[in-house]
């Protein structure tokens, strides 16, 4: 599986525990999200992380345990600051699920993931999709440079091309991980995911298989969308700081200079996933019809490639993810097969025993 797969299915977790003054009565203020996994699906309701995963026998199993918080403090509610520290911490429960999720699936012996080989994992990933969509564009655009086609640094053209190769290179780092099977069935989990939860969020009662599948695979608060929101505002603060940088800062030699633009534009990362973080919210909460095609409707359409129709059997793993994640905060009947809930601590134990 490539090494930044897990975080370009992850979805952003509108966590109403995280924004009370986000939270309403009704389905959505809680917000559920989740990230499709091997052969099963993980999903987040505050403070609780449920993972149901179908076994190679056929038989469900489901995992529930604390969401792992890394941040603390009152400033990592606030708004506009928010979005980074959830990034963050959805990379490392997202990493932990799939690793879980893998054992139980194939139903092998193993230890559960240690500290440091999670953290090679998450340095691997972060730098892989780091260095694809932020090094790669930049030094393609010096080429085209260059070759007279785009401008220099210090212009609005440079940072058009950078963002137009990002934009490439992400639809089709997408599309060629497609072709791999394993990928196109977590694609086909996750379609099952945007299914129950919307089915859910949109009054259903009971939430069953057969309701799900009537909706649709596609959803507003999807990781896919919040990528494309962190590209889309990346490429306007870009073209805005980078040339405001070389007022301040022009040094002659243009290997440094390049360097110091690329250093900063990864500390950029921060303030821009957080600044995405707080646009899908807002546009999930979109009512205008057309408002919200225009904002949202790029993402959705992209999510036509990060999710597939699922079946039956994928929809009843969902409903057993969702079933655990929400546990007594559930106000409607969500129906499920007859499934087993283990500890995190024996759910790698259980095939040995």
């Amino acid at each position: 599986m490539p090494l930044a797969f897990p975080f370009a299915l992850q979805d952003t977790c509108a966590d109403a525990a995280s924004a009370p003054e986000d939270a309403a009565c009704d389905r959505e203020s809680l917000a559920v999200g989740g990230q499709a996994v091997m052969e099963g699906i993980m999903m987040r309701n505050g403070d609780a992380l449920a993972l149901a995963v179908r076994k190679a026998d056929g038989r469900i199993v489901a995992v529930t345990r604390p969401w792992y918080a890394c941040f603390s403090g009152e400033w990592v509610r606030k708004r506009w600051i928010r979005g980074f520290p959830v990034l963050i911490e959805t990379m490392i429960n997202g990493v932990k699920a799939l690793n879980l999720s893998a054992e139980l699936a194939a139903e092998a012996e193993g230890e559960p993931i240690k500290p440091w080989q999670l953290a090679a994992t998450l340095a691997m990933a972060v730098g892989l999709a780091l260095f694809l969509f932020v090094v790669v564009p930049h030094l393609l655009t010096i080429g085209l440079n260059y070759l007279s086609i785009s401008g220099g640094v210090e212009g609005l053209s440079f940072h058009l091309w950078d963002g137009l190769l990002k934009f490439a290179m992400f639809i089709g780092y997408i599309a060629a991980i497609s072709f791999v099977p394993d990928i196109r069935r977590v694609f086909e989990y996750h379609g099952a995911e945007h299914k129950s939860i919307a089915a859910y969020e949109q009054g259903e009662n009971p939430v069953t298989p057969a309701s799900a599948s009537r909706y649709s695979r596609l959803h507003p608060r999807c990781g896919t969308t919040f990528l494309l929101f962190v590209l889309s505002i990346s490429i306007l603060l870009h073209a805005v700081t980078v040339p405001a940088l070389m007022l301040v800062w022009h040094p002659g030699n243009a290997v440094i200079k390049h360097a110091a633009i690329i250093a900063f534009k990864l500390l950029l990362m921060a303030p821009i996933s957080s600044l995405a973080y707080e646009a899908i919210r807002s546009g999930a909460k979109i009512k205008n019809p057309l408002a919200g095609a225009v904002i949202l409707g790029p993402g959705l359409l992209l999510q036509r490639m990060t999710t597939r129709e699922p079946d039956s059997e994928q929809l009843e793993v969902a409903l057993v993810a969702l079933r655990e994640a929400l546990g007594t905060e559930a106000v409607a009947v969500i129906e499920t097969p007859g499934y087993e809930r283990l500890s995190a601590k024996d759910a790698l134990k259980r095939d040995a025993a």
